[in-house]
């Protein structure tokens, strides 16, 4: 089986519902305060282990409660979790995530992801290139995610970049990648107006991969047709870690061997089982349970 790695944020969420999404300046009442595991690395490598994948988390976490937790579930749930690190004296990363009217707004601290950075890379270096495929997301320093793209890239090791949450990146090191999963907000950020959505795709077949929440995902064939998977119509309780489930679960696909068409179905209809119960992690399907919708 081949390993795929996940170089990211390793958080736990505090997750709280309410009626809406409070306007600025406004207080509403909350309920059903939880304390829930996530970051979006970890949140990856979760959706990957449920799907029966062997990958392996790099990243860190405080010398916390949060951070034994954190590390203790991602064991149980069957991510490798050996060269994970432990920071002293820095609290473990923090989301505050509002969830109301089948959205959510989410605000980041990143305590120990602050940490993940070249000297740690080096230190897991040996690990990190037995891996076949890595994912990276936005939610460490940009400087390490550049420097883990150019070192997978010198070793054949292929490479997703989820960039979330969204900020610019330079162009050379988006040419490196071997996938680009931006949502459409997140690739204005990255491309700007210029081109339309059609234009980029058509710019990176077979790489560049545009999600659209409700109006499913984009990517351009090698042949030049713009194909669109639609998102899977699903009951939706907790939209929190979709995004993650569908880059976690297009990883593990394109890992067996699937087409980028089949590998976006895959994701698609994991992504969409994923919105059904409440929390990033705790709602992720097992490989069966997309098997059976595939």
């Amino acid at each position: 089986m081949k390993k795929i790695g996940v170089v990211g944020s390793i958080n736990m969420d505090m997750t709280v519902k309410a009626e809406r999404i409070p306007r600025k300046g406004e207080t509403l009442k909350g309920e059903d305060l939880q304390y829930i595991p996530g970051g979006k690395g970890a949140n990856q490598a979760a959706a990957m282990a449920k799907l029966g994948a062997n990958v392996e988390m790099f990243g860190c976490v405080g010398n916390d409660e949060a951070g034994s937790a954190l590390i203790m579930n991602l064991k149980n749930t069957g991510v490798e979790t050996r060269n994970i690190k432990t920071i002293k004296d820095v609290p473990t990363g923090l989301a505050i995530i509002t969830v109301g009217e089948n959205d959510n707004t989410i605000v980041v601290v990143a305590g120990a992801n602050e940490c993940v950075d070249i000297c740690y890379v080096n230190e897991i270096k040996d690990a990190l290139l037995e891996c076949d495929i890595v994912l990276l997301q936005h939610e460490i320093p940009q400087d390490t995610i550049e420097y883990v793209i150019n070192l997978c890239v010198e070793n054949q090791v292929k490479v997703v970049l989820n960039p979330g949450p969204a900020r610019p990146v330079k162009t050379e090191v988006l040419e490196k990648v071997t996938y680009l999963t931006p949502n459409e907000h997140e690739a204005v950020i990255l491309f700007g107006r210029e081109n339309t959505f059609e234009e980029l795709l058509k710019k990176y077949p077979e790489k560049l991969v545009i999600t659209q929440g409700s109006r499913g995902v984009s990517t351009c064939l090698k042949n030049g047709e713009i194909l669109t998977v639609p998102a899977r119509k699903s009951k939706v309780v907790d939209t929190t870690g979709a995004g993650d489930t569908l880059n976690g679960a297009f990883t593990v696909a394109l890992t067996e061997g699937r087409t980028i068409d089949e590998a976006l179905r895959f994701a698609n209809i994991a992504a969409g089982l994923s919105t059904e119960k409440f929390g990033a992690q705790g709602g992720m399907p097992c490989y069966e349970e997309v098997m059976q919708e595939y």
